[in-house]
């Protein structure tokens, strides 16, 4: 089943869903430029179009979140238990890892007994909670519901039913705080510490004083809390009513894989991408660009000697292609997924221009993000430095890493055996 939203809405995808008792995984992507607006989950400035995964087992939810890999949310759910630092030291489960990390990182929680089952269940039920908000708020984009087999092992399933019906009813609520709050992104603020203390109650400044500093999003008050979005608004919004309380955006935070790879880079570590593609033309102009801007760059056309040679390379990025002789770029990347060396490295894959399917069957195998072919310089290296930070330009010129491996790929290529036609 797949299809558009504007032909079928996410809660008729679902109840049929439940009414077939299937199992799999439904696949949703926003179309880019939807805005938060009055329904919308997702604010205008965001820089791609977000997507999500919902799992399920016989009808009903096990897991629902967003396809990007980032530990954010779990992170903002330890945290009222204390133990958000706890991920800093774990090491993901291999549940779930390809495309879910997050639940793999929760169940790496419980089998070590840091949550006990009831947090993980409460940690579980928000998540999902959350994930339909914003896909019940969702008007324009794509999807693809997958069967497979059920996720393993299931700390707990929801009836689609009664929580579709409860979170509609809220997406309902949430249009009538329009325009003051459009986005569950946005952070309230006290403008006037003291105004905001003599004009309400000693309980309510110490709730919400501490909480409203610009930087603590109304989605993230509501992991803390563990309340529903609407139950925090309805709280807040008198006081955005009075003046007493605004609303603004907090300043992006790059996700921590980036954080570690910018400190890398400021200790003399030159970011090292390499681009596995079967065709020497997108390799060699992927090559020049990269290393024009102070990256490390290496290129590999054999997607059976790259298994092997990234090993020995230990990127901190990936750039792969889809279509590949001998093995697709979905299977590669499966594999990788499998290691513990490339667990959470960023993998990008290059698809079509056309290829949401392809997209989707890369989030399947875990990848992290896609890049449109064809490509322009721009595109490259804004993802690129959104995922390793800046390159270094003073770098001095790397001595060419596994030569004669690289070499060989290079001749495979000029004897015509893998190049492929068409350009950049």
């Amino acid at each position: 089943m797949q299809g558009h939203l504007s032909e079928i809405d996410i809660r008729s995808i679902l109840q049929l869903i439940e009414l077939g008792q299937r199992t799999g995984e439904l696949y949703v992507e926003a179309h880019p430029l939807q805005s938060i607006g009055r329904s919308g989950a997702w604010g205008p400035a965001a820089e791609a179009a977000p997507s999500w995964l919902v799992f399920l087992a016989n009808g009903q939810i096990v897991y629902a979140g967003a396809s990007d890999g980032q530990l954010t949310r779990l992170r903002d759910h330890l945290h009222r238990y204390g133990l958000d630092q706890t991920l800093d030291t774990a090491e993901v489960s291999a549940i779930a890892s390809f495309n879910s990390p997050e639940y793999g990182y929760l169940w790496t929680l419980l089998e070590s007994h840091v949550l006990t089952p009831d947090q993980g269940r409460a940690i579980l039920k928000h998540m999902v909670h959350e994930t339909l908000f914003d896909l019940l708020s969702l008007h324009q984009g794509s999807f693809v519901f997958k069967l497979s087999s059920a996720l393993s092992p299931q700390l707990t399933t929801l009836e689609i039913g009664p929580l579709v019906a409860g979170i509609t009813k809220q997406t309902q609520e949430w249009k009538q705080f329009h325009p003051l709050i459009q986005s569950p992104l946005q952070c309230p603020v006290i403008p006037d510490l003291e105004a905001f203390r003599t004009n309400v109650s000693k309980s309510t400044y110490s709730r919400w004083a501490n909480w409203m500093n610009g930087h603590t999003s109304l989605r993230q008050l509501s992991r803390y809390l563990n309340r529903d979005l609407i139950t925090v608004v309805k709280g807040i919004y008198p006081y955005l009513l009075r003046g007493l309380v605004q609303l603004t955006h907090a300043p992006s935070q790059p996700d921590q894989h980036s954080i570690n790879t910018l400190e890398q880079w400021q200790m003399g570590r030159v970011p090292r991408i390499v681009c596995v593609d079967d065709g020497i033309v997108v390799r060699q102009k992927v090559e020049q660009i990269l290393e024009a801007q102070g990256y490390e760059a290496t290129s590999i056309g054999n997607p059976l000697k790259a298994l092997s040679l990234l090993f020995q390379l230990q990127p901190d990025l990936i750039l792969c292609d889809i279509a590949m002789p001998e093995l697709e770029g979905y299977e590669l990347c499966a594999m990788l997924r499998s290691s513990n060396a490339f667990r959470q490295t960023p993998i990008v894959m290059l698809t079509g221009k056309d290829g949401f399917l392809d997209r989707v069957k890369a989030r399947m195998a875990g990848a992290t993000d896609y890049l449109t072919k064809p490509f322009g310089p721009g595109e490259l290296l804004a993802l690129v430095e959104k995922y390793v930070g800046p390159g270094d330009l003073q770098r001095p010129r790397p001595d060419t890493l596994l030569a004669e491996a690289i070499q060989d790929e290079l001749d495979r290529d000029l004897s015509g055996t893998g190049s492929k036609p068409g350009g950049f």
